[in-house]
């Protein structure tokens, strides 16, 4: 039986813990503590009503743990985006599979459909659970004692006019502790009062929907029955024969298109300049095209496994060596898409867009292979699963490279000392970005390090209300990334002292120590 005196008390701590770690307040090292209280007041709550998370359940506490924890350390967009998300999808899949734990088990339908069903029990399961417990209340004869409350209001209204007069008496009999006084009813001051409301009604929604949750782990997350695990959703209804032409004919057209390509990505500039077309022109042309077919491709291949009858053995065979044949034939598609890429970088040099589908090829050309590979041993229910890895491949690999950071490395290096060093989007980086700069300021040429000195300089003065030390960030807003980004300025303050910054209608300009001045939005790379 849960007790609902604990988790009401349980949820409304959480939900005091969410105004305390992030009311007026940039997320920082609030946002892990927040996850890790969550995680810790739900276990421990749930098991003294004797319900225990499943063993296999618990390794989701790992992506909770590294996902949470990155998004203190990084501050690149698309990483920080996906650390948050994954964050709370995975927390959503330990809820659905809390005393079940059969998360590595679900089919797509069983994620779209546990959402759904989360999503209701946080908004609706409250409600009853109130219901249930004002019964139980009745039936035992304990509602006639929360009537002794009363009591205690009443005693508190007759001493509050009481406690203000004396303390107005000690206050006139010492300044300090009339200061202090003043400084405690400064607090409730009247002008607060729609903010006090606001942030209690804020307190009272995360209790109720944290209790939902809680109550869907504890009472609707067993994974008795998943669906199409003993009868298939979609029962096949498309004739192999059709299916065989669908897929053949696409077949014979990634052929044609590989074929053609093989002189390309072995023949090179010369092969490029017969056909008219410049090395730039074909580098930027195509790739996030080829990414869009080989999305599309995959799912193609799903649906006609999915829909399509074989009956017998031989058309089994012919399906997957089809799917085999699709498949690599795809595959050859995101390496001439990878090589694509590469010619553009090493023509624009790298930026985010160009440097996320490079990581996102890699990781979906993985799940390619195992989408095969799952067709021939009859295993496509793991598809989910095989996704979820990849995702999470994907987002731990942005996390390790530190996009921002490699950015800048690459980008040095490309220009090799020379004019050619986009300061602009460097400046216009993350705060990820700003130890690789300052590191490679000690190290480049006298051209390279100018540039360097003025990415740093854009960046400093864009960014100097937020990484000085004039004006402190609270601790809840502390963040690895930012901090780190601090003091690789007060480690290189003294190179920058000749960088004389101005703003121009909101547009920073720097004038370097040899008279020239720069605009900060001056950027030239193509995204």
């Amino acid at each position: 039986m849960l007790n609902s005196k604990r988790l009401w008390t349980t949820t409304i701590f959480l939900g005091i813990s969410f105004d305390i770690l992030f009311w007026d307040k940039t997320p920082g090292v609030s946002f892990p503590i927040f996850i890790a209280l969550i995680l810790l007041a739900g276990i421990l709550i749930l098991s003294d009503s004797g319900i225990r998370p499943n063993k296999r359940g618990l390794f989701l506490i790992l992506p909770i743990g590294f996902f949470s924890t990155m998004t203190f350390l990084r501050a690149e967009p698309l990483t920080t985006f996906l650390n948050y998300s994954l964050t709370f999808i995975f927390l959503a899949f330990f809820a659905l599979s809390y005393t079940g734990g059969r998360w590595f088990s679900y089919s797509l339908s069983d994620y779209i459909a546990g959402f759904f069903r989360l999503t209701g029990s946080a908004l609706g399961s409250p409600l009853g659970f109130i219901n249930e417990t004002r019964k139980a209340k009745k039936e035992s004869g304990l509602e006639k004692k929360t009537q002794s409350f009363m009591p205690v209001l009443r005693g508190l209204l007759i001493a509050l006019p009481i406690v203000a007069i004396f303390a107005s008496l000690l206050s006139s009999a010492d300044v300090v502790f009339a200061q202090r006084m003043e400084d405690f009813v400064e607090v409730f001051r009247l002008e607060n009062l729609p903010e006090y409301i606001f942030r209690a009604i804020l307190i009272l929604i995360i209790a109720y929907l944290l209790l939902g949750i809680l109550l869907h782990a504890a009472r609707k997350s067993e994974d008795k029955n998943l669906i199409g695990e003993e009868k298939a959703m979609l029962s096949p209804f498309l004739g192999f024969t059709e299916s065989s032409i669908v897929l053949g004919s696409v077949l014979l057209l990634f052929a044609t298109f590989v074929t053609i390509q093989f002189q390309y990505f072995f023949g090179g500039n010369a092969n490029i300049h017969i056909e008219g077309y410049t090395y730039a022109e074909y580098a930027r042309r195509g790739f996030s095209e080829l990414i869009t077919v080989a999305v599309f491709s995959l799912f193609l291949f799903l649906g006609l496994s999915a829909i399509t009858r074989r009956e017998q053995k031989t058309q089994r065979k012919i399906f997957s060596t089809l799917g085999i044949a699709l498949v690599s034939l795809v595959l050859v598609m995101l390496l001439s898409a990878f090589y694509r890429l590469g010619l553009y970088e090493a023509i624009y040099g790298f930026s985010r867009l160009r440097t996320y589908p490079h990581v996102f090829m890699i990781w979906l050309g993985a799940l390619l292979i195992t989408v095969v590979v799952l067709e021939i041993f009859h295993k496509q229910r793991a598809f989910a699963l095989a996704m979820t890895f990849a995702i999470l491949g994907f987002a731990i690999t942005l996390n390790i490279l530190n996009v921002d950071a490699f950015i800048v490395k690459q980008n040095i290096a490309r220009s090799a000392g020379g004019d050619d060093l986009d300061y602009a989007y460097l400046a216009d980086l993350s705060d990820d970005a700003i130890p690789a700069l300052a590191e490679a300021l000690d190290k480049e040429t006298l051209l390279t390090q100018n540039l360097l000195s003025i990415s740093l300089a854009c960046h400093w003065h864009q960014n100097e209300s937020r990484l000085s030390s004039k004006d402190p960030l609270p601790w809840q807003s502390t963040h690895l990334s930012h901090s780190a980004a601090s003091y690789s300025y007060a480690r290189i303050n003294q190179k920058l002292d000749g960088y004389i910054a101005n703003n121009d209608d909101w547009n920073w300009k720097i004038t370097a120590p040899d008279g020239t001045e720069y605009d900060c939005s001056d950027r030239f790379i193509w995204d």
